[in-house]
């Protein structure tokens, strides 16, 4: 099976031109905003007209919506000690889920935010709460799931045991609507190395898969402009960071990159591409090459 490679694509024009310049890039999957990523975006719906555009961008990108995955707003701190905040931040990422159910799509995948109140444990049990509430409000198939983090300041999802303590106390009846997914760029810097050995990717993979009780659902592929350990969440082109090709290489060849979702988050060479223009951005281009290259594809 070809692998799922694909990439948070511009957006101008609307998600429907996202899917096109995904396609025409050569992707079989895709990543986008349902709604502007720096507010909560809590009382925020989807119009039915937007929801039919985009299903037809993806009928003609040859992209399955089971393979498409919608960040939710950065702003949603479901891990806060703030009731009000935390409020809001649940609102939202239930409101992310309904709109996401309704494209279809396959996954919501969100940051779970800063343990405020500076106690871990209890910020766990706010962020599987904040999961638990959207996944009975929201019924389908669509997935919700936690991002691992940089580990700046007192964000959660930095370790593997971070990430299995928000899951853990989610109802064992929801469990499969729920997971995780890793970002490379956000392992890198939150101090895991996975540059130092193949060996080494795949032990890390496995303690998180083995602390959340089920592998990755989605990776993002990204480089780091910071170094080991830096918590500096800073997205590059795929060789041009502190990680370098080669332990994408590896990631790849991962078993557990076979099906799901890989996902570039980097930079993009054409933010002011016209609305109507599908054309595939220059730099995914470059990154998809790269990719397949790895991937003995070509």
């Amino acid at each position: 099976m070809p692998l799922l490679l694909g990439a948070h694509t511009i957006d101008n024009g609307g998600i429907d031109m996202a899917a096109r310049r995904a396609g025409n890039a050569g992707m079989r999957a895709l990543q986008i905003f349902t709604a502007i990523p720096k507010y909560y975006g809590d009382k925020q719906s989807i119009r039915p007209e937007r929801v039919e555009r985009f299903r037809a961008g993806l009928d003609a990108a040859g992209i399955a919506p089971e393979h498409v995955v919608v960040h939710a707003a950065y702003v949603l701190n479901t891990a806060t000690a703030d009731d009000e905040k935390w409020g809001r931040a649940r609102d939202g990422l239930a409101k992310e889920l309904e709109r996401s159910t309704a494209l279809g799509v396959g996954a919501v995948c969100f940051h779970p935010g800063a343990a405020t109140g500076h106690d871990r444990e209890s910020a766990a049990k706010r962020v599987a709460k904040a999961i638990t509430h959207a996944l009975k409000t929201v019924k389908g198939n669509t997935r919700l799931l936690i991002e691992n983090t940089a580990g700046a300041g007192l964000t959660m999802g930095r370790t593997p045991e971070e990430i299995g303590m928000m899951l853990a106390d989610v109802p064992d009846t929801l469990r499969e609507r729920t997971g995780f997914g890793l970002d490379t760029c956000h392992l890198f810097a939150a101090g895991h190395d996975i540059t130092a050995s193949k060996s080494t990717l795949t032990k890390i993979i496995d303690e998180f898969e083995t602390a959340a009780d089920g592998p990755p659902s989605f990776f993002h592929l990204n480089d780091s402009e910071g170094a080991l350990g830096s918590n500096k969440d800073r997205h590059v082109l795929l060789g041009d960071g502190k990680i370098g090709r080669e332990a994408f290489g590896w990631l790849l060849a991962d078993k557990r990159a076979k099906k799901v979702p890989l996902i570039l988050e980097t930079p993009q060479f054409n933010h002011d591409i016209a609305d109507d223009d599908a054309t595939a951005d220059a730099f995914d281009v470059k990154m998809m090459e790269l990719l397949e290259g790895m991937a003995g594809r070509k």
